[in-house]
């Protein structure tokens, strides 16, 4: 069998990602984040966050370590909102509204606009 660990030796199991991307296939900056990181050969996690929304408070775990307000977070094109709190709620109640890609990683979150923001957080 390819791949399989001779009779008696046991093969450490590769660890899990240590960079999550959440992800909207269809956002050029979010696939050049994910280009960069293969090109590194950085495993990553991906999270269709459209597919799979965030709960509100994965959203704002995310925004403290990133440092952003969620006011911030939100795409040019959504509408205002009167403090941080509305804001959050709105990431979380329509996820589209989330500026991309958020990238987590070793050494913390981010925006990650530009792209090469990402090589900052491994």
């Amino acid at each position: 069998m390819t791949g399989a660990a001779p009779a008696g030796e046991v093969r450490p199991r590769p660890a899990p990602p240590s960079v999550t991307v959440w992800h909207n296939p269809r956002c050029s900056k979010s696939r050049a984040v994910l280009a960069l990181l293969e090109e590194r050969g950085v495993p990553a996690a991906v999270r269709d966050y459209l597919r799979d929304p965030p709960s509100r408070a994965e959203l704002a775990a995310l925004l403290a370590r990133a440092g952003v307000r969620p006011r911030d977070a939100l795409r040019p094109d959504a509408p205002a909102f009167p403090d941080d709190d509305a804001a959050l709620d709105a990431l979380a109640a329509d996820p589209a509204l989330l500026e991309r890609p958020f990238v987590r990683g070793p050494r913390g979150a981010a925006l990650c606009r530009p792209p090469g923001r990402v090589l900052d957080l491994l």
